[in-house]
């Protein structure tokens, strides 16, 4: 087995962050001093994820302070649904005047399900919309096979609320089979 040079090894970390990205359209973000992970759509283009929140559109609150400027992203796999590969990314936001602005609103407003106001979404987003960029720095936190063990499941916010009793019964119902 030969040891692999550094060089190559940054090549095959973005090689994963790129296909994963390709391929799923979801990504879980977090600032790396928080724990609190947030679903988030995204497109990817020229080596990075563009994602676009606030207003009508997803929540999220670690892109709304441009000092958060380093980003924890995990990415599924397409196939299993299970995480693949969690990586480090560097944010910046695309404004209006960028020239990168028309390119990435058009994919972003293609690959939008449901919109509210149809092809008036992208001036909407414009007027009261964040686009991020986020670019992969190379640091990879989680690969395949270097998976940590732990969920990463979020712990229950504490409340009040209860679970509901049984089911009272119902005329027409079909009875429950007893073992």
């Amino acid at each position: 087995m030969t040891a692999s040079t550094p060089d190559r090894d940054v090549a095959r970390a973005r090689a994963l962050v790129e296909e994963a990205c390709r391929k799923s359209s979801m990504l879980w973000l977090r600032i790396e001093s928080d724990q609190r992970t947030v679903a988030a759509w995204h497109v990817w283009r020229e080596g990075a994820a563009y994602v676009v929140s606030g207003g009508l559109e997803q929540d999220l609150p670690m892109l709304a302070e441009p000092a958060n400027d380093r980003l924890v992203v995990t990415v599924r796999s397409k196939d299993t649904g299970g995480r693949l590969v969690t990586w480090v990314g560097s944010t910046s936001r695309v404004l209006p005047e960028d020239e990168e602005w028309v390119p990435i609103v058009a994919e972003l407003h293609a690959k939008r399900l449901n919109s509210p106001d149809g092809e008036a979404q992208p001036a909407r987003w414009a007027r009261e919309s964040v686009v991020t960029r986020i670019e992969p720095t190379g640091e990879l936190l989680e690969s395949p096979g270097h998976l940590r063990a732990d969920s990463h499941a979020a712990e229950p916010v504490p409340s009040p609320a209860t679970t509901r009793g049984p089911l009272p019964f119902k005329v027409g119902r079909a009875p429950r089979r007893r073992r």
